[in-house]
């Protein structure tokens, strides 16, 4: 839950208020408001408390003498909510956020902390993805490779060395909707190289992201051999791994979803996001008496 304590809200309240608070804080997206602004206090807090909590448990091994022998991991399994849920975060200068098929959504944080690996905060930019962690682990504790079980993912001892990997697609299949507006699609990703294909209408969006990271400029159009190209072969892996695919709606009304979109969320939700924000970052400002229970102490 996004909930901190009132220290904590009141440090990113004043930090807030001291970079200045901006008159509006979203946008519209494709479907629903997204937060642009990088100033919820109660959010804030609570990265400091999750920052706390990790320190506790590395502080735990160092204590306990297991510090030079415990390999740690750290990801998410998406972006920052900027859309749906709590509205609570921004990821610019990335598109999207939880849910989405841009690089807010997709582009994680991912760390590997090896004791016995000196090459200490060191930085890769080779993409990765999240089944590379089961042979990363497997091949860094002396255990053989079990690529009938990881079939998805490889080995990153390599990069971890500060070497190299073979070039690889990687692969995302979302086929439905979620309440932070994404859209039903899959995704390639090829070096520089994104494809998203969409559901709805089965276009294709092609970015290159060394040259647009924001993914504002389509260059399909511009590309169709590749865009031919890439599409192929996210066809071919959704039916290798025997992907799950969508299916229209006969009960879908455009009209009356364009509709309900202009008077429940135009007219309805992102007005009250954009008070709702204000009202967090005023100095008289509380959820409940005890703050969601920080405030209880035993005696």
């Amino acid at each position: 839950p996004i909930q901190t304590t009132e220290e904590k809200w009141d440090k990113y309240r004043q930090k807030a208020a001291s970079m200045g608070i901006a008159e509006t804080g979203y946008i519209m997206e494709r479907r629903l408001p997204i937060r642009q602004v990088q100033d919820n206090p109660i959010y804030g807090g609570l990265v400091e408390a999750m920052d706390e909590a990790v320190g506790e448990v590395l502080a735990c091994l160092d204590e306990l003498g297991l510090e030079e022998h415990t390999i740690v991991v750290f990801t998410s399994d998406n972006g920052g909510v900027s859309a749906g849920d709590n509205f609570s975060t921004s990821n610019l200068p990335l598109r999207g956020g939880k849910g989405y098929q841009w690089e807010g959504g997709i582009r994680e944080p991912y760390f590997i902390k090896v004791p016995w690996l000196v090459n200490p905060g060191a930085k890769c930019d080779v993409p990765v993805t999240g089944t590379d962690f089961y042979p990363t682990l497997l091949e860094l504790v002396g255990v053989d490779l079990k690529p009938e079980q990881h079939i998805d993912g490889v080995s990153l001892l390599p990069l971890l060395k500060g070497e190299s990997i073979a070039e690889r697609p990687l692969y995302w299949h979302y086929p439905h909707y979620g309440n932070q507006g994404g859209d039903p699609s899959s995704i390639i990703r090829k070096g520089d190289w994104k494809l998203i294909h969409y559901y709805e209408d089965g276009k294709n969006e092609l970015y290159n992201l060394a040259n647009d990271p924001a993914e504002r400029r389509d260059v399909s159009e511009n590309h169709p051999d590749l865009t031919r190209q890439m599409g192929s072969e996210l066809k071919a892996w959704l039916a290798e791994v025997g992907a799950n695919m969508p299916v229209p709606d006969p009960e879908y009304d455009e009209e009356l979803f364009l509709k309900r979109q202009e008077e429940v969320i135009r007219n309805g939700l992102w007005p009250r996001l954009e008070q709702d924000r204000l009202n967090y970052l005023s100095p008289d400002w509380q959820p409940n008496e005890d703050w969601w229970g920080s405030k209880i102490t035993e005696d």
